[in-house]
Order: structure tokens, then C-alpha cells, then sequence
């Protein structure tokens, strides 16, 4: 038995005043405007909100227009819909921060649009006159502070109104864009790596390496994850030791060298990345593509489903192996695969470090910032509408590195766009004060917001489980395991919202503190990388099967640059010998420990 699994189902037609929607109604997405001015593409929540989104991240400068033109039906009178949210109407927060309009043919609709409504929803822009068959759309930001816009809807029948959500928005979307009900087939392929962070990324290239045809799928437009220029973290931990020196080569391919978090973007060469993995002639890319769903044939995945972020096109990606290197465990979780959240209890796992009763905790997600020295004086607006600060509160910062950190409480997955928000109220806030009410104010005067990371680096979500979890006794008593592979030297770091700042601003943390557990360097084992319940899945990165307290040692990402490099090996004999992840270990361990001796690094 065949079982589809997807992000949202499809399956309903849509009729409005007796004729077909797609006949007089025209859906525009954001991300396919034609010119995006200043404004990014923001497809974090999809799982969540449906779809990209364009966001003017102007750091409190308005960013240029966003631009395109469209074709309609005819000409005559159109009732405008645009889907999108006041941002912080969570908060019950005043001032409609992401206020926009949204321009017809050079005149701005009198509605302004991101002004109500907590939740993703269509904002009514009233109707249009239209005297061609075109019209040219124009999104103009009118703050700078995080204004989003997902979709805009034309429409002849002015008593049609788009579905706000879940299958009905995704058939909706389907129907009016065009597209197939059945996703044609991306190519053939010997593994299919979801995730284009450095674990996914030397995954890809270790198994292409060794001669397996594989799709590399990255849903941003750049490799390297939180090592990316859009958010900004060094590459952790160490490579080249024992027992296999010879890993990590690869990760040395990748690297840019530098150290440092929140610096300018040139320290983290995405050009670097993507060159090497262009020049591997067995790997296909696929950027700026999600994963939304997969195919499975008993406890086996046989395809996933991916959409191109700025297309809204699916894509069939059938492969007998897989490797989620998503972080959150996406492709497992679609799969059914066993997987773990939040922190386990001392009397289940035995770790000392482990908290008495299990809990939901896990460690947060970090935007960070900095600023730049000017000339002259540069005013920074005011923020009513941000976390409130005053001189007993503020963060006298200049700059937030990882420990600007929100979401611990929060769920990483489904309260994503909230946690990462949180964090923009709580930036920009600070920020506002120093420069505006504080009694240093003057400190202040002459510098910058120069950079705010709209992408979040997430520390944890869901873990999968493999054949062995790894815990905390493991680790620091060096247990020895047969399957023994990458190195891991990072402390068991762990991170909590910070406790004196917990007082000042309860439920609403944005610093955290690290937790450090001494250790010395211990070998992960293989049986960690792959699922116990899927039989051709494999993991790497911070969704590998470990619990929560070793989790803090082995997420950095030098070290799971490593783990990809061994599932990339380890999938070059699962398609030598036919066999599975968990057959690599029962019956070719011997062979893996060659492939890992020798590398496959070019330097």
C-alpha cells in the first residue's frame, strides 16, 4: 500500500456565482513579483501559514517597492484581497508595525494593509478600476519594520473572498496558479539529501563522490544553513581525529576560515559552498525548493514532494535512500518516523544533567545583530509597539551574538514565526530606547542598526531515533561502541533562558545563558544516523538520535559537517551491496570503517 503524506491536502474545486474561480479570478504570489526592491522572501512557516511570504526587513528604513506586472481577463472593476497580518497583534501591541500599500497601475489603494489581524488572513483592499488587460502591482513599505505580504488576489466577482487556510487555501492556490495535481518526476537519483546545511551538504558530496546520483535539496537560496550569510554562525568543534582523521575534509572544502558570529557577510564565503557543490558533476541542486510532503510504501519512503519556493511548482524526488538533514526532522516526521521534543526526565535516561520531570524545554533559536559607527548623528524611530525597556531593563549592546535567544518555552516548529518575531520586538525595542530614552543615550547617537538576521538559527526541535540514542553517560564515561565514527569536542553546551533576566521580563526571555558539562572527545556512533523505524532513512545534524543533554555536544556544526560526510559513505554501500542503513552496520561495518580511514576529501 502506497501512503502520501503532505504538508496540506488537496482535493476540492472552487466555484464562485456559478463560474470557476481561475476564469475571472487571478492570484498574484509575493515571491513571484517580477522586481522584489528591498524586500526578501521569507519561507520559514510554510508548514505552518502555507506559503513564502515577501517581507520588508528594513531594520526601520522602508525598503524600495517590490514590482510586477500581471495579466487579467479583461478589463473593469476588480475586488482586491491581499493575504497578510499585523505581526504584533499577538502581543495586543499598538502601531501596526508592517503597514504597506498596495499599488494599482502608480495609484495606492486607500486600504493599508498589514493593519488587523493577529493571524495570516485576506485584509479586503476594496475594488479597482482596470482599463487594459494588465495591470502593474507595486508592494511599498511604509516602515521598515517587518511588514509581509504572502499573496494578493483580483478578482471579477466582487462576493468572492479566498480561503483563509489549510486544504482549501492549498487547492485554492493549486487551481489558480495552474499547476498539476501530480508533480512530475525532478530526474532519477541514488539518494535524495533534504537540507542544505553543512551536514546535508557534505552528505551530498561524500555519496556523490563515491558515485551515487543525488538530489540536494535547500530551501534558501544559499548552502550552509546557520553558517550561511543570512544568519551568521561559525563553524564549532574540531575535525581530523582519531579514530578517523580523515574526516572532515570535506568540512575544510566548505569552510571560509573565519571565526566569529554576527559578522559582516563575507566571512561566511557562500560563494565558497556553492562552488565546490556545483563542481561535483553526481549532484543535482535544487535551491530555493522545500520539502513539503513524501510517498511511502510500507516502512519505506519511496518519494518526497518539494516545491519551488518561487514557483509554487512541485516535484516528485523518488530515490531508494534518503537523508533528512533538515534540523527539525521534517522528512522523518512526514514519514511516521519515531522521533523526540524537548528534554527527558532523569529517572527515563539516567543523565545527571537531565531535569527531574521531562518537559517541553529546548534550546532557542538566536537572531543576531550588530551595528556600524557613522559620520553623523542617525535616528532610529520610536517602537510603542516592541518589548518596552527602560534603564533598569535595557541590554546596553551594540551588537547581539547567540545569546540574544528566544522560544526555549516555545514550540520551534509550529510557534516559529512567533519566536522568531518575539525577537525582532525585543531588538528593536532595545535599540529604540538606547538611542531615543536612555541616560546614555548620546553614546548611541552616531551608530547604525546595520544588520538584523531575519533567518532564525535554531538550536533544536524534533530528534529522531535511531538504533542507539545517545546520552550523557555515554559521553562522559567514553563508552566504547563498535560502530564508533565522527569525533565530537564541544562541551555538553546547554542553553536556558538566562535566570535574572527571566525576572525581568517573565515569558518573554530573549537572553539565555550556556550551561557547560565537561568531556572529552568521543565518537559518535553510526547507529545514530539513521531511523529505527524507516528502513532507508538516514539523519545528520541536530536531528540525529541523541537526547537532549547530548544534544549539546554534538550540534556544532563542524562536527555535523562530519555526520554527513559518513552518511554519505554509508549510502554508497547501501547502494553497493543493496542494502540498508541499518545493514551497513550488521553486515559492512568493516567496509564503512575503510571508507572513513581513507575520506573523500580532496584536500
Amino acid at each position: 500500500m502506497r501512503v502520501i503524506c503532505l504538508i496540506a491536502a488537496v482535493s476540492c474545486t472552487f466555484v464562485a456565482s456559478g463560474v470557476p474561480v481561475a476564469a475571472q479570478t487571478v492570484l498574484v504570489e509575493a515571491e513571484s513579483f517580477e522586481q522584489l526592491g528591498g524586500w526578501v522572501v521569507d519561507q520559514q512557516f510554510m508548514d505552518q501559514m502555507g506559503s513564502p511570504f515577501l517581507l520588508a526587513h528594513g531594520m526601520g528604513t522602508p525598503v524600495d517597492d517590490a514590482r510586477t506586472v500581471v495579466q487579467l481577463p479583461k478589463p473593469g472593476s476588480y475586488r482586491v484581497w491581499v493575504r497578510t497580518r499585523d505581526w504584533v497583534a499577538p502581543w495586543k501591541a499598538p502601531g501596526a508595525p508592517g503597514r504597506f500599500q498596495l499599488l494599482v497601475d502608480g495609484q495606492p489603494l486607500k486600504t493599508l494593509f498589514g493593519t488587523e489581524g493577529a493571524l495570516w488572513h485576506w485584509q479586503d483592499g476594496g475594488t479597482v478600476s482596470i482599463r487594459g488587460n494588465k495591470a502593474a502591482l507595486a508592494l511599498r513599505d511604509l516602515t521598515g519594520f517587518e511588514g509581509r505580504c504572502d499573496a494578493i488576489v483580483l478578482s471579477a466577482d466582487r462576493h468572492f473572498r479566498p480561503p483563509d487556510e489549510g486544504a482549501a487555501l492549498a487547492t485554492f492556490r493549486r487551481k489558480a496558479l495552474k499547476l498539476p495535481d501530480t508533480p512530475p518526476e525532478a530526474g532519477e537519483f541514488d539518494l535524495v539529501v533534504v537540507g542544505g546545511g553543512m551536514a546535508g551538504t557534505t552528505a551530498a558530496i561524500s555519496a556523490a563522490r563515491l558515485g551515487l546520483k543525488v538530489a540536494l535539496i535547500q530551501d534558501r537560496p544559499l548552502l550552509g544553513g546557520n553558517n550561511s550569510s543570512e544568519v551568521r554562525v561559525h563553524l564549532g568543534g574540531n575535525v581530523n581525529l582519531p579514530p578517523y582523521p580523515a574526516l572532515g575534509n570535506v568540512v575544510l572544502e566548505l569552510d571560509s576560515g573565519h571565526k566569529g558570529n554576527a559578522q559582516p557577510a563575507a566571512n561566511y564565503d557562500d560563494e565558497k559552498k556553492l562552488g565546490v557543490v556545483k563542481a561535483e558533476r553526481n549532484i543535482r541542486l535544487f535551491l530555493n525548493t522545500r520539502a513539503v510532503g513524501v510517498e511511502k510504501r510500507g516502512s519505506r519512503i519511496t518519494a518526497v514532494i518539494a516545491r519551488e519556493i518561487l514557483t509554487g511548482k512541485d516535484l516528485r524526488y523518488a530515490a531508494p535512500l534518503f537523508a533528512d538533514c533538515t534540523g527539525d526532522g521534517t522528512i522523518g516526521y512526514l514519514a511516521g518516523a519515531d522521533y523526540r521534543y524537548g528534554r527527558e526526565s532523569r529517572s527515563e535516561t539516567g543523565e545527571s544533567y537531565a531535569p527531574e520531570t521531562a518537559d517541553r524545554l529546548v534550546m532557542g533559536t538566536s537572531v543576531m545583530w550588530y551595528t556600524e559607527p557613522s559620520a553623523d548623528p542617525v535616528p532610529f524611530a520610536d517602537c510603542p509597539w516592541a518589548l518596552a525597556f527602560d534603564d533598569r531593563t535595557v541590554q546596553n549592546a551594540t551588537r547581539g551574538d547567540w545569546n540574544w535567544e528566544t522560544g526555549q518555552n516555545q514550540d520551534q516548529i509550529s510557534e516559529f514565526e512567533a519566536i522568531r518575531d518575539h525577537a525582532f520586538r525585543a531588538i528593536y525595542g532595545n535599540w529604540a530606547f538606547q538611542k531615543n530614552h536612555s541616560r546614555e543615550k548620546a553614546k548611541y547617537a552616531n551608530l547604525r542598526l546595520a544588520w538584523v538576521a531575519y533567518v532564525g538559527g535554531k538550536r533544536e526541535s524534533r530528534r529522531l531515533v535511531g538504533d542507539v540514542i545517545l546520552k550523557q553517560q555515554d559521553i562522559q564515561e567514553k563508552r566504547e561502541f563498535p560502530d564508533a565514527t565522527v569525533t565530537a569536542t564541544w562541551s555538553i553546551d546547554l542553553h536556558v533562558p538566562e535566570p535574572e533576566h527571566s525576572k525581568l521580563f517573565p515569558g518573554q526571555e530573549f537572553r539565555s545563558v550556556a550551561m557547560f558539562g565537561k568531556k572529552e572527545p568521543y565518537a559518535i556512533p553510526y547507529r545514530c544516523f539513521y531511523s529505527r523505524n524507516l528502513g532507508n532513512l538516514f539523519m545528520a545534524g541536530r536531528n540525529i538520535s541523541v537526547t537532549h543533554v547530548a544534544l549539546g555536544t554534538v550540534r556544532v556544526m563542524r562536527t555535523t559537517g562530519m555526520m554527513g560526510e559518513v552518511v554519505g559513505m554509508a549510502a554508497s554501500l547501501c547502494r553497493k551491496h543493496t542494502t540498508t542503513p541499518r545493514g551497513v552496520y550488521t553486515q559492512h561495518l568493516d567496509e564503512l570503517k575503510e571508507l572513513m580511514s581513507r575520506g573523500v576529501g580532496k584536500q
